[in-house]
């Protein structure tokens, strides 16, 4: 069997939650040649390779708004663990990075800032969107081509969605740079998310 019919397909309804967008502005973006086209799966049903989806996310993000606590540092942590570093390192020479934290704790959240030499923000007060406009007009991209990233549905998810960022829920990372498997207080988010309506995996 070749590598092409090994790559995973998704329909329509998981699309529109791996990308964020409607089906009415995924279809817009196809029409215009700025959207991976669909492939037919058989009669009436179609579907879209994940592979070109992941590549044209790839493209579509141009830098990253991170969480701290607990997305980047572990709880009580103090050292980026060696695995998130190298990481972080990898992003950074592809796009800016800022970290964007509600810890109001400046030499906590500066101390890694300045290890990697990004631009930081403490006491973000997420899920309000004034310091998160901010940042975006310091880095001059559209919100769209911005993703930020982060543990918590109401904090980090919310603020994205407010201002139309690509949002990117994580697992909280464990001393080993690792995501924790179970997180009590994710999941009662999440919970609470879905009851609400939201769509999340």
């Amino acid at each position: 069997m070749s590598g092409a019919a090994n790559r995973r397909l998704l329909r329509l309804p998981e699309v529109k939650e791996k990308v964020g967008l409607s089906r009415t502005a995924i279809y817009k973006l196809i029409a215009e040649g700025q959207f991976p086209r669909q492939v037919c799966i058989g009669p009436r049903t179609v579907a879209w390779c994940l592979d070109d989806l992941e590549a044209w996310i790839e493209q579509r993000i141009q830098a990253l708004v991170l969480d701290v606590d607990r997305t980047l540092l572990p709880r009580r942590g103090h050292q980026l663990p060696p695995a998130m570093e190298l990481w972080l390192r990898r992003a950074q020479e592809r796009m800016p990075l800022h970290l964007f934290s509600n810890n109001p704790s400046r030499s906590r959240i500066g101390g890694v800032a300045n290890q990697l030499g990004v631009g930081f923000t403490a006491s973000a007060g997420k899920p309000r969107r004034g310091a998160l406009r901010r940042v975006l007009a310091e880095l001059a991209i559209p919100p769209a081509h911005v993703a930020i990233v982060g543990d918590r549905v109401f904090t980090d998810v919310l603020a994205g969605n407010r201002l139309g960022l690509y949002t990117v829920l994580v697992k909280p990372v464990n001393p080993e740079g690792q995501p924790c498997p179970h997180d009590r207080w994710q999941m009662l988010e999440v919970k609470l998310a879905r009851l609400a309506g939201a769509s999340l995996r």
